[in-house]
């Protein structure tokens, strides 16, 4: 059966479903009448379920549809099909104000924590302003206690609430950044891509700090990232992304131990190792060729055009995700 007809199976612990989600932007051409010549498909034709209390890791090369996909997500997008089921109910195409009670169970760590930050206000409003969006700053003493406990959650003195973004390092930054997204007590974090932009030593702190959040407060994760050793640290299970479509899930350990999808295979061998004489003595599998254009992607497989395995049927039919020892990979080698 075809990947984008087939029907994913209903989990009952699920505390998100994305079935079939895809996310196609118009291209259009003129200045006055502008008239409608293509779409970029973002993302097209995603699903995979995310259990309660665990972080599912979504990677692949820049481009390929990991932010597009948590933005339908919240449904900062509005998707082109698909469904998106949370917490047992279909969100995906509700209206802002049926989404609004919605919006204090899923929440966003942002990519860079400066600008996802208000430079006019202190921190200690930062972190409070979801409280007053959604009215639950029932008094100044309450609100108080809530922004200083959220503080001290993350690791900030209350001091430090009375001082500004720009005063803060990268990782101090990225600490209020979470508070502000605990503030409402979601079930939901969606993090996209929130250590890239820290150095190396603050990385580990800030992903550390998710781990221990999420073990405290019973946080589920939906965890967007390039660097692979991040998302393997802190990942249950991990889907892997190629220009809008998922090619393979797996458990993290699965994953990295037995790669089965191409792609996959040559992510990993694109990772160094710490010993130069080990990195230079094993296989190199890397990836030839461009990312073609997701405004025409190639046919069947995408990834077959810089594939070494490629068949003749991958130019032509689409690989859907099947079962393989545990592991869902798209790919004809496994008699998809």
């Amino acid at each position: 059966m075809p990947a984008d007809t087939a029907p994913q199976q209903p989990d009952g612990d699920a505390l998100l479903q994305v079935e079939g989600l895809k996310v196609h932007f118009p291209v259009t051409a003129g200045v006055v009448l502008q008239k409608r010549i293509g779409s970029v498909k973002a993302v097209d034709d995603v699903s995979f379920s995310l259990r309660r209390g665990e972080t599912f890791g979504l990677v692949g090369e820049s481009g390929c549809g990991k932010s597009t996909t948590a933005l339908a997500v919240l449904r900062m997008l509005e998707p082109t099909a698909g469904r998106i089921v949370f917490e047992g109910r279909d969100i995906t195409h509700l209206n802002a104000v049926k989404m609004r009670p919605l919006r204090r169970r899923i929440q966003m760590v942002y990519q860079d924590p400066f600008s996802s930050l208000n430079p006019r206000m202190r921190v200690r409003d930062v972190i409070g302003e979801p409280l007053v969006v959604h009215g639950l700053a029932k008094d100044k003493a309450a609100y108080r206690a809530r922004v200083r406990e959220l503080m001290d959650l993350v690791g900030l003195l209350p001091h430090m609430g009375e001082h500004y973004p720009h005063e803060f390092s990268g990782g101090q930054r990225q600490r209020i950044g979470i508070a502000r997204a605990l503030a409402l007590s979601p079930s939901l974090v969606v993090c996209d891509e929130p250590v890239s932009a820290l150095d190396v030593s603050i990385q580990a702190q800030v992903v550390n700090l998710l781990m221990d959040l999420q073990e405290r407060l019973g946080l589920t994760y939906l965890f967007i990232a390039h660097d692979l050793s991040v998302v393997r640290h802190i990942s249950d299970r991990i889907g892997v992304m190629y220009l809008g479509r998922v090619v393979e899930i797996a458990a993290g350990d699965t994953l990295f131990k037995a790669p089965k999808h191409p792609y996959t295979q040559a992510l990993l061998a694109a990772v160094p190792l710490p010993d130069p004489e080990l990195d230079a003595a094993r296989p190199h599998d890397l990836i030839a060729g461009e990312v073609p254009s997701a405004r025409t992607p190639p046919p069947g497989c995408r990834f077959h055009p810089r594939c070494p395995q490629a068949m003749p049927r991958c130019k032509v039919e689409t690989p859907p995700l099947v079962e393989r020892d545990g592991s869902e990979v798209a790919c004809h080698l496994y008699g998809g």
